[in-house]
């Protein structure tokens, strides 16, 4: 039930965002036919993760319809999310109350940013993102009860599902054991683990292209963050260290000791996000995104603030738990709709879409050849509640500004910036291109098709038109 009541209030967007990079590197493993140009800018994602090969074998197995089966694994990973923070839950409070408290502030606030990162502690859509957030809590708990099989095995599919990501649950995992055991006085495993982060390897050097990738993103860099956002990195440390202090023993055991893992784990990976973005040579290095270890964070101290919030207010006064839960849902669901303007709350797997830019890609993947090749609007992402053309469509297309720039900053070595750079440059003019300037970027890249808003551009020849766009084929 709390699973369905997180969808609800949530919402659920298969193809939005960074689902532009991941389900099209679905999508292509059954069906390799498709994207024969472009197809760079997702799938040196997918040799890093074993992501895509788990969905596309459960597709396989399962001969069920493929965006059900996606809605299915994300209702799971928000499921499995659930069910690791109760036993976290369980294992800091004894009260039912407070366990349950936790859990549902974890439900409740799935989708709130995670400081200057870019993230939410859950995506309204399928990443592997979804899957290893379970995985490092299932193993910081699995660590934090001395089973180190347990742990081994949940660090390993973190590891295979998103490796960045995993690096932070393990450093976790590791520390938090360690600081048991030394509360324990047994005998302490040293933490070299800490030092994982720094082994980054070689050093590529920041061509100018790769640059200008980078410069879309300014969440790389801590110096760039907004004054709120850095109150996302210390009010939550401050709150942990108030809990951890607890002279007076007022707290359960495991949430002083958890909150003072968590600060230690915070600030190291702070440090680190300091010496990564901030040094010019470094550039290259900001793309670990060390400050993206806040979204465990953040997910623990949730959890132990829901189960002090059950503990020592809401206890089992039940018009208590609705004054704090349903306003709080409210706006979460609101801040949703506002993300989402044009699209469904819930965008229902096999319901026809009712966003103009999604029925327009859903006509090109069903009336055009799958070795089609378009152009679009660069910035078309900005436009249509930040919905993927390639997700969608599942047609290639010219790159863009806004999501395989990002795509390009995780890898720093040429030409995979510069090809970015120069396609995205050819199209900087877009708005105002005529027939002439589409049969240039033809010439160049060999596109035989066009999306664009309207009005019609004289000289192009469009099967396809809504209220808004227009499906053009240059022949």
């Amino acid at each position: 039930m709390l699973t369905f009541a997180a969808v609800l209030v949530h919402g659920y967007h298969p193809a939005a965002e960074d689902a532009e990079i991941y389900i099209p590197g679905i999508k292509k493993l059954l069906n390799p036919a498709l994207y024969p140009f472009g197809s760079e800018f997702f799938l040196n994602h997918a040799r890093l993760t074993q992501f895509e090969r788990l969905i596309a074998a459960t597709i396989r197995i399962s001969d069920l319809p493929f965006d059900l089966v996606v809605f299915a694994w994300y209702v799971l990973s928000i499921f499995l999310t659930l069910l690791a923070c109760w036993d976290w839950s369980a294992e800091c409070f004894v009260e039912k109350e407070s366990r349950f408290a936790a859990v549902v502030l974890v439900a409740a606030l799935l989708t709130l940013p995670v400081a200057g990162t870019s993230l939410y502690i859950a995506d309204q859509y399928l990443t592997p993102r979804s899957l290893a957030l379970f995985a490092m809590l299932f193993g910081a708990h699995a660590a934090w009860r001395g089973r180190y099989l347990r742990f081994g095995a949940w660090s390993v599919f973190a590891v295979l599902i998103h490796p960045l990501m995993a690096v932070f649950g393990i450093t976790y995992g590791l520390l938090l054991a360690g600081m048991k055991q030394s509360a324990e006085g047994t005998k302490t495993q040293p933490m070299w683990c800490l030092a994982a982060f720094a082994d980054v390897g070689l050093l590529p050097a920041c061509t100018d292209a790769y640059r200008a990738a980078v410069q879309t993103r300014s969440y790389f860099f801590i110096l760039q963050w907004q004054w709120y956002e850095w109150i996302g990195i210390f009010a939550p440390l401050l709150l942990l260290w108030w809990l951890g202090r607890d002279k007076r023993k007022k707290q359960p055991p495991a949430v002083a000791l958890v909150s003072r893992s968590l600060v230690i784990y915070g600030l190291f990976y702070f440090m680190i996000a300091l010496l990564l973005t901030i040094p010019a040579p470094f550039e290259t290095l900001a793309r670990l995104q060390p400050m993206r270890s806040l979204q465990l964070l953040y997910a623990f101290l949730i959890i132990l603030g829901g189960g002090l919030l059950g503990k020592y207010v809401l206890k089992r006064h039940a018009l208590r738990w609705v004054i704090l839960f349903l306003p709080l849902c409210a706006g979460m669901w609101f801040v949703q709709r506002q993300l989402f303007p044009m699209s469904p709350h819930i965008e229902w797997p096999g319901v026809a879409p009712s966003n103009n830019w999604l029925r327009a890609f859903e006509w090109i993947r069903g009336n055009t050849p799958s070795d089609a090749f378009f152009a679009i609007d660069p910035n078309y992402m900005l436009s249509d509640d930040q919905h993927g053309f390639r997700a969608v469509a599942e047609r290639s297309r010219l790159a863009d500004a806004v999501k395989d720039s990002g795509a390009v900053t995780m890898f720093p070595q040429p030409p995979l910036a510069e090809h970015w750079l120069e396609e995205v440059t050819d199209q900087r003019r877009w708005p105002a291109f005529k027939a002439a300037d589409f049969y240039r970027l033809q010439r160049k890249y060999g596109i035989n098709w066009v999306v664009r808003l309207r009005p019609a551009v004289a000289g192009l020849s469009c099967p396809y038109e809504n209220e808004e766009l227009l499906v053009c084929r240059l022949d």
